[in-house]
């Protein structure tokens, strides 16, 4: 019995050692580059910044053209959805830091001037890269004060609507200005 273990043992490990023998072909060669000399990562290699600040994922956005930049390529939203939702909702605090690659603005609960019973809450997602009408959602929370404790009450439709609506004119407006200076 002994001796089967250790033979079942020599047999792994030379088993084993023989896997390894090929390795050598998976091994970078000093010297030989991996990427051709045309692709972006060859253009970009060996530098940690650009000339419009650090690169990621071995992209250099200096060279993009100005649709993709205009589109919302340094984050991982339209640009334009995005600031116009955060200033869309700046009338009521946010819930923490909003997240610009997945797109979600939490905000907290907002209690309007003047009315003590109830309070609102939103959360805004933006859907894409580009500046569409069906490009950003956005829910609408409301509750009432009773008996001293906050109870989820329905929210008209027409309220995530219009908010909606209100992100998308001022999305439009920030894509006009752009578009202007850029002239």
């Amino acid at each position: 019995m002994r001796r089967l273990r250790t033979l079942f043992m020599v047999g792994l490990t030379a088993a084993a050692l023989a896997g390894c023998s090929s390795l050598s072909d998976n091994m970078r060669v000093p010297g030989q580059d991996e990427y051709r000399d045309d692709s972006k990562r060859a253009q970009v290699r060996g530098r940690l910044a650009g000339e419009d600040g650090i690169l990621l994922f071995g992209t250099d956005r200096s060279r993009r053209s100005d649709a993709a930049d205009s589109s919302g390529a340094g984050i991982g939203v339209n640009a334009f959805l995005w600031r116009a939702t955060l200033d869309t909702l700046s009338f009521m605090p946010l819930a923490g830091t909003p997240d610009p690659f997945g797109g979600v603005v939490v905000t907290d609960w907002y209690t309007p001037p003047g009315t003590s019973g109830e309070r609102f809450r939103a959360t805004a997602y933006i859907l894409g890269r580009q500046l569409r009408s069906d490009g950003v959602r956005i829910v609408v929370f409301r509750q009432e004060l009773r008996n001293g404790a906050w109870v989820d009450v329905p929210v008209s439709a027409s309220t995530a609507a219009e908010l909606e609506d209100q992100v998308l004119n001022r999305a439009r407006e920030l894509r006009a200005q752009s578009t202007a200076a850029a002239r």
